[in-house]
């Protein structure tokens, strides 16, 4: 029995063994709750009194927001002051999804209600049974993506018309969170007839996006000039935007606005060179002048000689740039874009063709400078000439034949002639053998080399540099230029095409017009134009024109006379 008992006894001493190291356990871990106690203090302590202030400010301007207020764009004028741009105010329609009622079938009474209206489909879904809106986000996506800033405007449909923000505005109370803004916008009072030069403004491409963020703009609202003088004087048209200070909650709802805002400064005003009354009459004489004989396009420039002044400035076909400012329909863009006329071409500056006859001033010039004739030199003009093959000088039929246009429409010739009545008659023989030479008759002629330096001298085969974007530079050809391009040798036939304004030359009607100036103005090449002034709001003149030479053509006086 005795020996039975010996257990329990030793199990009775083992408790005081077990006890102890659960009072060590304990403490070990009160010690390491105590320690991370005392770590959170520490931090609280370094949050609240040493960093308190730092993440007091960063909270204060997580809630206060700066909100642009825009600027005035600057207006454009004629060197009379007419206005050919005014800003008006545009419309356009938004939902602030807070606002919007919570009753799902109240919510599509509102979309489809906008839908009617807008013409925009309520879903993506109705959108791709729609032949006009294929592809397009419906309303219902839009405002579901603005869901997370509630409070912030998600813009449908820019450029609303009057009639329709009005309906809007009448039916407000029945369409809780949809409302009509007003925005800045522009109009052109005298559309198609200067569209061309003025160009319109519209939103910044997606691709161009980073580049003017970059510069300050906002790329999600802001307008900036697209195309013309609008693009040109971006920077002076377009003002700095003022701002206000105000505090919002967590969901960017707007509280209360803080001090007083800060003004916007307009845009500078823009005065052109323009002649508008002179501008009109070229508009309808270039389009009787088109009608008469089926031309498809045309152009007219008035400029002074003497100072590269632009007073006209006609294109056609054109287009009507109040259309972009209305939002075009995307079937009257395509129109336009697909026509193959290109009436969003400025083709004053655009069209780069073979000039033609009006190249032969720049002939004579040249040639009367390098004394390749005088006002006394007789020039036979006959209606065919021929160009001997020069690897088989002797075999006629190998010869080439160059002919006048007086003997392709009538079968003449022009006879002998000087070279002012070889420009009045505009005789293609004459400025083939002074240009290229003819053997034949000993006259040495001028050669491509001096043909395209004086080209070249005179404007030709770079831009002019008129304040206008997209101006093309045209093609003064020679010998390496063809060799690199085609990989052939240039021929004296390539010469007599050229001389007469031919084969690869090609100017814009622009280029032309300025080396005539420098013709009629004893051998100035200014550059043209189109800015007159540039005036602040109120009228103080910023900037005044000046003429700019481009260069003093070297041809003497006598020779240009």
């Amino acid at each position: 029995m005795i020996l039975n008992r010996l257990p329990l006894k030793a199990e009775q001493e083992n408790p005081p063994e077990n006890t102890g190291r659960s009072s060590h356990r304990i403490l070990f871990i009160g010690g390491v709750m105590l320690a991370v106690l005392l770590i959170f203090i520490v931090r609280l302590w370094q949050l609240q009194i040493l960093e308190g202030g730092e993440y007091q400010l960063a909270a204060t301007l997580n809630r206060l927001r700066v909100v642009p207020i825009e600027a005035p764009r600057g207006l454009i004028y004629d060197r009379h002051g007419r206005p050919l741009v005014r800003n008006v105010p545009s419309f356009e329609v938004a939902v602030v999804p807070a606002y919007l009622p919570d009753d799902e079938e109240a919510l599509d009474r509102i979309y489809r209600r906008l839908s009617e209206l807008l013409e925009i489909p309520v879903t993506s879904r109705t959108a791709a049974t729609s032949p006009q809106g294929a592809g397009e986000k419906g309303i219902r996506e839009r405002v579901n993506e603005g869901l997370l800033v509630p409070y912030e405007p998600v813009v449908l449909k820019r450029n609303v018309d009057r009639e329709t923000a009005m309906i809007l505005l009448e039916e407000a109370l029945t369409m809780p969170g949809v409302y009509v803004q007003v925005v800045p916008g522009r109009a052109y009072p005298t559309g198609s007839l200067t569209a061309s030069v003025i160009g319109y403004v519209g939103r910044i491409p997606e691709e161009q996006a980073d580049a003017y963020e970059a510069l300050g703009y906002d790329p999600d609202t802001d307008l900036v000039g697209l195309t013309g003088i609008e693009y040109q004087y971006e920077k002076e048209l377009r003002g700095t935007k003022g701002q206000r200070y105000v505090e919002e909650n967590v969901q960017r709802q707007i509280i209360r606005t803080l001090g007083e805002p800060i003004p916007p400064v307009p845009g500078h005003n823009v005065v052109l060179t323009l002649d508008l009354d002179l501008q009109r009459v070229a508009y309808l004489a270039l389009q009787r002048g088109m009608e008469k004989v089926g031309a498809r396009r045309g152009v007219v420039i008035a400029m002074n000689p003497q100072t590269g002044e632009v007073l006209a400035l006609v294109s056609l076909p054109t287009y009507d740039n109040n259309l972009f400012t209305q939002g075009i329909p995307p079937e009257t863009y395509q129109a336009l874009l697909q026509d193959p006329h290109h009436p969003f071409l400025n083709h004053a500056i655009g069209d780069q063709p073979p000039p033609g006859s009006t190249f032969k001033i720049v002939t004579a010039a040249a040639a009367l400078q390098e004394g390749i004739v005088d006002e006394r030199t007789i020039i036979q003009g006959e209606g065919v000439v021929y160009l001997p093959n020069k690897y088989y000088p002797k075999d006629p039929g190998r010869a080439q034949k160059f002919v006048c246009w007086i003997y392709l429409n009538r079968g003449g010739s022009h006879g002998p002639l000087n070279i002012v009545d070889a420009l009045a008659q505009s005789c293609d023989i004459f400025f083939y053998k002074v240009g290229g030479g003819f053997e034949e008759q000993e006259i040495e002629g001028l050669g491509i080399q001096k043909l395209a330096e004086y080209a070249r001298l005179f404007g030709l085969g770079e831009p002019t540099g008129i304040d206008l974007p997209a101006e093309a530079a045209g093609l003064v050809p020679d010998p390496t230029w063809k060799r690199r391009t085609y990989g052939e040798t240039w021929s004296t036939g390539d010469t007599y095409n050229m001389s007469i304004g031919q084969g690869f030359l090609l100017a814009t009607p622009l280029q032309i017009l300025n080396a005539t100036a420098a013709v009629a103005n004893g051998g100035v090449l200014y550059r043209p134009q189109l800015l007159y002034q540039i005036t602040d709001v109120e009228g103080n003149v910023l900037h005044a024109f000046q003429p700019q030479v481009i260069r003093q053509v070297p041809v003497s006086p006598e020779n240009l006379a």
